[in-house]
């Protein structure tokens, strides 16, 4: 925690504190509109990815324009948006733990609250907290679909898996869970979309196989930000966990969009002051390591092409400023992160800005949910 707040609601944008998490609410809002509008009319429904943004604010935003539910990654996670009143949480990991299967029962008593499997060990531990605490569970089958990661190979695994949990009495079988995150950012649009139709490929055989045993597949989730469009449209996915599309980052600024593709607009930047001019070809920002994650590169100097981020250490950020390009000590800068989600992690709040005037802060209240 900081010892006082970056701004305040009223603030002009230029009385912002630096380093600060700065949201802009014009492209923010133009983004859920785009993305709502993309699946109306579809038999195809968003559970938002709140990873990316760990605010509960946003996801009643998403909530609002019809998001089915959303996603966390962790069970604590989790916790933070049930208490805000989600009501349908899926936590698309693997958990494992007495201490934490214990808190997802907690909340499956609080809500609707879904988990993924890839192995027997897995299910049955899901089957015997369901038992104790007499409660259901939703469970999905995970696969493989290019990721790498987790997740069962398609066919007969996922098919021993989806008859152990018909079989574990509380647990609900729900679907397939079958995300290609190395595919969000393939830069060129035929790369993607080469690497998703083999995704739906391994959804659609191993759904198929499924169902040739009598077990319903009720839902085929997944896909993100670079490649919704393609599950969309076709045919097996029935809903989409986008998340990143609410802020965008420079690694998704980075990827080439397709003809068909929908430009989100980058919301969530970086503010960083100039602290150090040192000579016309460099200069240093109070934003470093602590401030912008850089496990997708190094952020973006918003809208000063001749201006470039090219070092960071914890509490610096160091700017190559070719020909003695026209920067002074105190000017503000605004960064594109490299990584949204990481990034978010850093903060306490996001500072909501509309046009030169601060609007609103919203706690990122689900940062650091590690467990």
């Amino acid at each position: 925690m900081t010892p006082w707040k970056a701004a305040r609601p009223g603030d002009q944008l230029s009385a912002i504190d630096t380093p600060a998490l700065v949201l802009d609410l014009d492209a923010f809002e133009r983004n859920l509109a785009r993305m709502a509008e993309a699946l109306r009319g579809t038999n195809v429904r968003l559970r938002a990815h709140a990873k990316c943004h760990k605010t509960p604010e946003i996801a009643l935003r998403q909530m609002a324009l019809g998001a089915a539910g959303i996603c966390c990654q962790k069970v604590s996670e989790a916790a933070v948006f049930v208490e805000a009143g989600i009501e349908d949480v899926l936590v698309t990991n693997q958990v494992m733990g007495d201490t934490k299967l214990r808190h997802l029962a907690a909340l499956a008593r609080k809500a609707r609250v879904g988990v993924l499997v890839d192995h027997p060990q897995q299910v049955q531990a899901l089957a015997t907290v369901a038992q104790a605490h007499g409660l259901a569970l939703d469970v999905y089958v995970e696969v493989n679909v290019g990721a790498d990661r987790c997740g069962v190979a398609p066919g007969d695994e996922a098919v021993r898996l989806a008859r152990q949990i018909v079989a574990g009495t509380p647990l609900r079988f729900m679907g397939l869970h079958c995300y290609h995150g190395p595919a969000q950012h393939m830069r060129a649009p035929q790369e993607r979309a080469a690497a998703i139709a083999g995704a739906v490929e391994a959804a659609r055989t191993t759904r198929a196989a499924i169902e040739a045993c009598g077990i319903a597949v009720e839902r085929v989730t997944g896909a993100g930000t670079g490649s919704f469009l393609h599950e969309r449209d076709s045919g097996v996915f029935n809903e989409i966990q986008a998340g990143s599309y609410v802020f965008m980052d420079r690694d998704y600024g980075d990827n080439q969009r397709g003809e068909n593709d929908i430009a989100f607009e980058h919301a969530l930047f970086v503010r960083t002051t100039v602290m150090s001019r040192a000579t016309p070809e460099r200069a240093v920002v109070d934003a470093g390591l602590k401030a912008s994650s850089v496990d997708s590169g190094l952020p973006t100097v918003w809208q000063r092409a001749d201006l470039r981020y090219v070092k960071a250490s914890d509490e610096h950020g160091v700017l190559a400023t070719p020909n003695g390009a026209a920067l002074s000590l105190g000017d503000p800068l605004m960064l594109v992160p490299g990584h949204c989600d990481p990034t978010v992690n850093l903060y306490d709040e996001l500072i909501c800005v509309r046009g030169e005037r601060v609007e609103a802060l919203w706690p990122i209240a689900a940062r650091g949910a590690l467990l």
